[in-house]
């Protein structure tokens, strides 16, 4: 039997959602509809908004100066912030798994190039916050 994938119900693909609204469509409302992760994904979007400038400055402080978040695209934005969210709060889940998670949803919203660059980013953030809290 295969099961399909539907994006839809991708925790990630709703994070990524969620925040890029709230973060460049200026979504006043924040919903979170049934879904079997609801609790998941409401503490990622809710954890992210409340720890953005934080998130920010351990990406530019662990990036370097070559680093500019600001020239990123919008959704590749959100997909690091979220992705930077779990790797300093929620250090039960693995940086791999984290890191597969956000890859395959950004497939949804980003060219190939785009995916690779993304994969390297986070890697290398992932080691860095990793290292240091271990």
């Amino acid at each position: 039997m295969r099961i399909h994938f539907n994006p839809k119900n991708n925790p990630r693909v709703i994070i990524i959602q969620k925040l890029y609204g709230k973060f460049y469509n200026e979504d006043d409302v924040l919903d979170f509809p049934k879904h079997r992760f609801k609790k998941f994904i409401k503490d990622i979007v809710l954890g992210t908004i409340e720890r953005n400038d934080l998130i920010l400055d351990e990406l530019n402080n662990k990036l370097g100066d070559e680093f500019v978040f600001e020239k990123l695209d919008k959704v590749f934005q959100t997909i690091l912030k979220a992705a930077t969210y779990e790797l300093m709060y929620k250090p039960n889940l693995s940086i791999n798994i984290i890191i597969k998670e956000y890859l395959n949803s950004s497939n949804f919203f980003l060219e190939d190039s785009q995916t690779k660059y993304l994969n390297a980013l986070l890697d290398n953030v992932g080691k860095k916050l990793r290292s240091n809290n271990a």
